[in-house]
């Protein structure tokens, strides 16, 4: 078997398991997005005043 048999049997292949396959809706998509966005905003937030607290407690007590 050669090697562009072969690459045409997996290609062949990934076409019928992508047949498969149980695509999210356009509202779906969108919707995880948003979540995702949302959550990775408030876990930076949270640690950006984490962040921010410390450098200012170091700055403060241990800097002088």
């Amino acid at each position: 078997m050669t090697i562009i048999s072969k690459v045409q049997v997996f290609l062949k292949e990934v076409y019928v398991e992508l047949r498969k396959v149980n695509w999210l809706s356009t509202r779906e998509v969108l919707r995880y997005t948003i979540i995702v966005v949302g959550v990775t905003i408030i876990v930076a937030s949270f640690l950006g005043g984490l962040d921010f607290l410390f450098s200012h407690a170091i700055q403060k007590f241990v800097v002088k």
